[in-house]
């Protein structure tokens, strides 16, 4: 299962959601921002590739739905509703992210 998370800047969130993920087998993560300034940027391709997009807010998934619609007609696209409020791999976010992902598909 591939899992692309998304957040503005992809140096907090995203990027642990993708660290936390990638250690389940049989799970590809990745992390990306919307920004254009963003470490990895968010891409058509990173939506093609991915099973299910996870959003950290309301504006990261307005955008990723204007910019991708057409790519999205096949994709669970999910807003996590997790703020700007963490570093990255705070253990507080890495149990929110678990929690909140969690309620949306199943891994052992």
């Amino acid at each position: 299962m591939n899992l692309l998370f998304v957040c503005s800047e992809n140096r907090l969130r995203s990027p642990t959601g993708e660290e936390v993920y990638s250690q389940y087998v049989g799970v590809n993560a990745i992390g990306c921002g919307t920004n254009a300034d963003a470490e990895t940027p968010l891409s058509g391709d990173l939506i093609e590739w991915a099973h299910v997009v996870f959003v950290m807010e309301k504006t990261h998934k307005s955008k990723v739905t204007k910019k991708y619609s057409a790519l999205l007609k096949d994709k669970r696209l999910i807003c996590l509703a997790i703020a700007d409020n963490y570093q990255r791999m705070q253990p507080e976010l890495v149990v929110l992210l678990k929690k909140k992902v969690s309620m949306h598909i199943h891994l052992d």
